[in-house]
């Protein structure tokens, strides 16, 4: 019989993240919960045996690279990590955007990638056998942006230029990479879209969600082609959104 598959989902206490790692859990995956609140993490296990807590942040390289270590002593591999991750600002005019929070949002959205992208490939390319997968959770905004949002348009282009990186990169250790970019799934960060959201031409409209569990079958039929094969990018959004033809 052959060993269940072990996948590293980080920002997995809410949202997407929860969402995405019970998906894997329900279809016997092992999965590594990462994130910085272990009472959310733990909510997202639900006492699951193939679940393991990791408490990080993944701005702290050192944190990030003994979480890794903790799931390859645990189950001996890791053959997916969803670098899903991240955060942004309230909308701002880029003279109006805090330095401060502008550095925050790569902090977490770029440098946070690297770390776990940077501990997954060390892992995948020393393991045997060797290989992995790696995909990044993006966003339309790295092809659009909304008004008001340069912290985190300017982070999720970055995530792009670490997708095909790593996707040349990986080539000679088997190590595939994706990039998944969503768009208006239905989370506690995006209830306010069914309120009203600031469009281009300066209105403020509702604007239509899709339910979560898309974006978690998603990455899951991602993480779970065969070798050899990829999805080198998947735009997963709500069918009616103003995106096609925004920007």
């Amino acid at each position: 019989m052959n060993e269940p598959k072990t996948i590293i989902i980080t920002g997995a206490g809410s949202g997407i993240g929860r969402a995405t790692a019970r998906r894997f859990l329900d279809a016997g995956w092992r999965v590594g919960l990462l994130g910085r609140r272990e009472d959310a993490l733990a909510e997202t296990a639900a006492g699951a045996d193939a679940a393991l807590i990791l408490t990080c942040d993944v701005t702290d390289a050192g944190a990030v690279d003994a979480a890794f270590d903790r799931v390859a002593a645990r189950w001996g591999r890791i053959d997916a990590l969803f670098n899903n991750a991240g955060g942004g600002l309230a909308a701002a005019t880029p003279d109006e955007t805090d330095p401060e929070g502008f550095r925050a949002v790569i902090d977490v959205n770029v440098l946070g990638v690297f770390h776990c992208a940077r501990a997954a490939f060390a892992r995948m390319k020393a393991q045997d056998p060797r290989g992995g997968r790696i995909i990044n959770n993006g966003s339309i905004s790295a092809h659009a942006p909304r008004p008001g949002s340069i912290a985190y348009t300017a982070s999720k282009h970055a995530v792009t230029g670490i997708t095909r990186t790593i996707s040349l990169d990986g080539r000679p250790f088997d190590i595939a990479c994706a990039q998944i970019d969503i768009g208006n799934a239905a989370t506690e960060l995006t209830a306010r879209m069914q309120e009203g959201v600031m469009q281009a031409d300066g209105t403020v409209r509702p604007e239509p969600v899709m339910d979560v569990s898309v974006v978690a079958d998603t990455v899951y039929l991602m993480a779970s082609l065969p070798d050899g094969a990829n999805m080198q990018f998947v735009t997963v959004m709500a069918t009616n959104m103003p995106f096609i033809g925004r920007g």
